[in-house]
């Protein structure tokens, strides 16, 4: 058995949920609390095991690559002054050497095709990916736990959640075999079906562990919803092939790419801050 050491983390979407914040911002650079979104992904992935992080990147997305770097004058300056509180924070999301690498995608041409652009770096084992746009609060992480599956199952897991049932329409939700365990073998995924029509209320939440075959079923894929490449298609053909589960997890997801989303995150985060709680529930009250 391979174990999961790499996660792709495709960060080459514009924001368009977002807008104009992201206009010169990448989405993924969006802060909640103190830290940006990409932060919250990168820890939530090395709690998880993760060695070797892959970013699929666009134009416009320097910023997320300078993140995870030294600043030298910064880190000088802060040193100089003795904010050494302050230093360790702004050193914390710096990566071990080779443990990163980036590749483009050269067209906007879909999920699928995203996670396909990683294919070379990715190699012949199984990978998790991670949606930048969800993050999720809670300890353990999720991928913590999708591991933790992955390495009594094997196969190919994905992370779901139960939503309202009158809102499956909004979802990518699964056909479980059964619904009675936190691990659930799959037999299907249906895109935003009618509340009559769905076969669960189990929503795809944006975490996912997949064996490398994915690769070549995406290179085949035709493109689909919205004239593109759609991952969730290559994912039922590799569901005829091997076996797929998905998994609860403790945690609260957060889909940072609607503004709604985004605000809730921050004040959800920030309640998991020792130092801001009582203002902030001070202020909230205050407001309503």
């Amino acid at each position: 058995m391979k174990p999961i050491r790499k996660i792709v983390i495709p960060v080459a979407g514009h924001g368009t949920r977002v807008l104009p914040a992201t206009k010169s911002t990448p989405k993924e650079m969006l802060p909640v609390v103190d830290r940006p979104l990409i932060h919250y992904v990168v820890e939530e992935a090395l709690e998880a095991g993760i060695e070797h992080i892959v970013f699929v990147t666009g134009r416009g997305k320097g910023a997320l690559e300078d993140y995870f770097d030294h600043a030298f004058e910064l880190e000088a300056g802060l040193e100089a002054k003795g904010k050494t509180e302050i230093l360790e924070d702004v050193r914390q999301p710096i990566m071990t050497p080779g443990s990163l690498s980036y590749t483009r995608q050269q067209s906007p041409a879909g999920l699928g095709h995203a996670i396909w652009c990683a294919r070379e770096i990715i190699g012949d084992e199984p990978f998790a990916i991670s949606l930048p746009d969800v993050i999720i609060r809670g300890k353990p992480g999720c991928l913590r736990e999708m591991v933790d599956h992955y390495n009594k199952c094997q196969g190919n897991i994905i992370a779901v959640e139960e939503v309202p049932r009158e809102e499956v329409n909004k979802y990518g939700i699964i056909a479980p075999k059964s619904t009675d365990e936190a691990l659930m073998e799959m037999t299907g995924m249906v895109e935003k079906p009618s509340v009559e029509d769905a076969p669960s209320n189990f929503s795809i939440t944006g975490r996912y562990i997949l064996q490398p075959e994915i690769f070549s079923l995406l290179e085949k894929t035709e493109r689909g919803a919205g004239n593109e490449i759609q991952l969730t298609d290559a994912m039922a053909a590799l569901m005829t092939q091997q076996p797929f589960f998905a998994c609860t997890f403790s945690g609260e997801s957060h889909d940072c790419g609607s503004k709604i989303g985004w605000l809730k995150a921050n004040l959800a985060f920030a309640t998991d801050r020792p130092e801001f709680v009582q203002e902030l529930q001070s202020y909230v009250g205050e407001l309503f």
